[in-house]
């Protein structure tokens, strides 16, 4: 099966902005939405060898001593600080603020995407995170729309001991084989795709989810009435939707 930015990015690449020199390990701009509030965080650094930056949504009355639930989110197409803008915009910043929890978002480093070379910041990046703030359990859920989707489920596949559940809408295994799905099993699985979605999402999510759900995982694959590649039904006020998946998994997440 062919990559999917091969179909949905390439028009979408962005040359390289001139930004400010980088500085390993400085956050390079802080944007307040209210003092004392809940803040965005743009930071760039080094890991793995690599230059990586990053956003960080902090929940409104942030305390640093307190555990936070966190996600790891990734945007969709060429995953570069754009996709990482839109997904905050529409899926995560909002819900996360008034939820309590931490949102980390990286961009693809070198336009290398997070199922392909760009997978190389893991676990590093992870360990990272970890150690600037305190994270609930020290284990993430992690999530994303189309190849954020699928860079969510082949990160998790790769790192399971840091992450609780995977969320794609849609998304599904990167070259999938038994090992990778039984890596994920233990952890809730929920999988979005669109009806109205002309690739070749439906059969792969479907037969991905049916597996997971054979081997007492608690799996979801919900197909979203009327939309979409670009699932609205997840987006703004409806994001919350996204978080109530997060939230259940404190039931259990295998039989």
């Amino acid at each position: 099966m062919l990559p999917f930015h091969n179909m949905e990015a390439s028009h979408m690449k962005q040359p390289n902005s001139k930004w400010m020199p980088l500085f390993s390990a400085v956050v390079v701009a802080m944007f307040a939405i209210q003092p004392g509030q809940a803040e965005l965080l743009e930071k760039t650094r080094k890991v793995a060898n690599t230059t990586v930056r990053y956003k960080v949504v902090l929940p409104g009355g942030y305390d640093q001593a307190k555990a936070y639930p966190a996600i790891l989110a990734f945007g969709g197409g060429p995953q570069t600080m754009n996709t990482v803008d839109g997904v905050l915009d529409r899926n995560f910043r909002a819900e996360a603020e008034k939820r309590g929890y931490i949102v980390v978002a990286p961009a693809a480093p070198g336009d290398q995407l997070f199922f392909e070379d760009g997978a190389r910041i893991f676990p590093e990046f992870l360990k990272m995170i970890l150690a600037d703030y305190k994270i609930q359990d020290n284990k993430f859920h992690i999530a994303g729309p189309s190849n954020g989707g699928i860079a969510a489920f082949h990160v998790a596949a790769a790192n399971p001991q840091y992450f609780l559940s995977v969320t794609a809408f849609p998304g599904y295994m990167w070259e999938p084989s038994p090992a990778k799905l039984q890596a994920i099993s233990k952890m809730c699985v929920f999988m979005y795709v669109g009806e109205n979605d002309e690739y070749m999402w439906h059969p792969e999510m479907k037969k991905e989810a049916e597996l997971l759900r054979s081997r007492g995982t608690v799996a979801r694959y919900t197909v979203e009435k009327g939309q979409p590649h670009r699932l609205e039904t997840l987006a703004g006020g409806n994001a919350g939707r996204l978080f109530d998946g997060f939230e259940e998994t404190k039931k259990g997440c295998g039989k």
